[in-house]
């Protein structure tokens, strides 16, 4: 399993603009689709704390949020170094 996860769906718009700026950074991360799936959403609302909206981003067991939190660390020059910590694990 990845050290980076991704609850998604398949029609967000949000998921698509997250999982494009992981994978523009080579980031290797696990997408879990909960739009059918209703134990793997109640896992996401777990483990967010509560959250239901996609997507919910987690970097070496860290929750990172959704996709405005994601590209907030990006812009804020954080991300890289959450990715590299969750690949060297």
């Amino acid at each position: 399993m990845s050290n980076i996860q991704i609850y998604s769906t398949m029609m967000c718009p949000y998921c698509y603009r997250a999982k494009r700026l992981l994978d523009a950074k080579g980031a290797d991360y696990e997408e879990i689709d909960v739009m059918m799936n209703a134990g793997r959403r109640r896992e996401m609302v777990e483990r967010s704390g509560g959250r239901t909206s996609v997507p919910q981003i987690f970097i070496a067991d860290e929750h990172i949020g959704g996709c405005t939190e994601l590209y907030q660390l990006e812009e804020a020059g954080e991300l890289d170094a959450k990715l590299a910590k969750a690949q060297a694990a």
